[in-house]
């Protein structure tokens, strides 16, 4: 991968645009509805909510995974770095650019982990010589994972396991990660290690992230936009701070303020705002 400069996510064009989703599963389900939000090339942008919000399943709609759950996109378009991407399978989808990584790590446990590393360039055909460059770029923004290169994955630590993950998926040479529930089952200070890794790929880099994440607090210091997700509908977007600084964000997500209120859906200001509506 070569060194880039992220720019700035206000002037960036988007890589990904995600408009006006639906998605059903069993042909009968809906689960998304009406969804849209977009990523600045070189951004980092989240996506936010509770459990079952259908914060996973947004991912899935990107890249192309829905399938093997029996879902799949109803409405809408979802087009990355220019072209529409709905009709892709996920292997194409890697080689353009795009790749996930899954909730729960989902490491190879019975291989070692610079094992799982190299599975990351599967899709690749520029040479051995570029694999081992990159996989030395992973090595140098996870140390740890270098200690640990001829350890079987499965018998690493949840931290290990999540960095084995997205140094696999560095490996692919990707334009943008999607990145979902990073934080799940590690210890706080783990966290900020992965977000601040996260961060210096973006920075230097270039990669662009779309989070999915429960832990709002710590996306929301380092994403520079939110979308919040509510029963399958964006209900809340804005610049992080200005989703940080907002009373209502605080109160259901942040853990600051009254408990008299059940869902963000019952704020008055709040449903003027609502997309599917418009």
């Amino acid at each position: 991968m070569t060194p880039t400069t992220a720019p700035l996510a206000e002037a960036a064009e988007p890589i990904l645009s995600v408009n006006n989703i639906e998605v059903i599963y069993d042909h009968v389900i809906l689960v998304l509805k009406g969804v849209s939000l977009s990523v600045p090339r070189g951004g980092i942008t989240a996506i936010l909510g509770a459990n079952g919000a259908g914060k996973t399943t947004t991912l899935k709609a990107i890249s192309n995974l829905l399938h093997a759950e029996r879902g799949e996109v109803t409405k809408g378009s979802i087009i990355f770095d220019g072209a529409q991407v709905q009709s892709l399978s996920p292997n194409q989808l890697v080689r353009s650019g795009c790749i996930q990584v899954m909730e729960g790590r989902h490491c190879f446990g019975h291989l070692s982990v610079e094992d799982n590393l190299m599975t990351g360039a599967f899709t690749r055909k520029d040479g051995a010589a570029a694999i081992r460059d990159d996989l030395e770029l992973v090595y140098q923004y996870f140390p740890r994972l270098r200690e640990r290169r001829t350890s079987q994955a499965g018998y690493t630590s949840g931290g290990e396991q999540q960095m084995t993950a997205i140094g696999r998926a560095l490996m692919s040479r990707p334009k943008m990660i999607l990145l979902d529930e990073p934080s799940m089952g590690l210890a706080p200070q783990l966290v900020e290690e992965i977000f601040e890794i996260v961060k210096k790929l973006n920075e230097e880099q270039g990669v662009s992230f779309l989070l999915a994440e429960q832990n709002t607090n710590v996306a929301l210091r380092y994403a520079k936009y939110g979308y919040i997700l509510e029963s399958g509908r964006i209900v809340l977007d804005g610049e992080a701070k200005a989703l940080r600084e907002n009373d209502d964000v605080k109160e259901f997500y942040l853990g600051v303020g009254g408990e008299e209120r059940k869902s963000f859906r019952d704020v008055k200001h709040y449903k003027r705002r609502k997309r599917w509506l418009a």
